[in-house]
């Protein structure tokens, strides 16, 4: 069963106002969340991933309710990298889009998806998206 787990993760203002635009868009009918995981991979190690889920909570997940109905979905495996971390929106001249500020990682590589913990260095590789 998921489990209700606030406090993992939080959602800054400007990403939840980006967030709830997103949902309006997509079909009434069906409940989304926002599934936020990570994966092996990137310059760094470990890289980033986030998407709109419109299927239920998986028995692993750990769920965060950020505001008013809008849920978060953290996999058991990846709620362990994602501890006191925050998605936000930033609005660059280059383009804008989700990001994750997170306190875990002790480097990061320029293309911001892609992160290292200090006890899981895991491999180096090229930037991917």
């Amino acid at each position: 069963m998921a489990m209700t787990s606030p406090g993992i993760l939080t959602v800054s203002d400007t990403a939840l106002g980006q967030l709830k635009g997103l949902i309006a868009d997509q079909p009434a009918d069906k409940p989304l969340g926002l599934r936020v995981f990570i994966q092996s991979g990137g310059c760094s190690g470990f890289s980033y991933g986030m998407g709109l889920d419109e299927n239920p909570p998986r028995e692993d997940d750990h769920v965060i309710d950020v505001d008013s109905g809008l849920k978060v979905y953290v996999d058991s495996y990846s709620v362990q990298y994602l501890e006191g971390a925050e998605i936000d929106y930033v609005d660059q001249l280059m383009g804008g889009g989700f990001t994750i500020q997170n306190p875990n990682a002790v480097r990061t590589c320029g293309c911001g998806h892609s992160f290292q913990t200090a006890d899981s260095a895991g491999e180096a590789r090229s930037c991917s998206h």
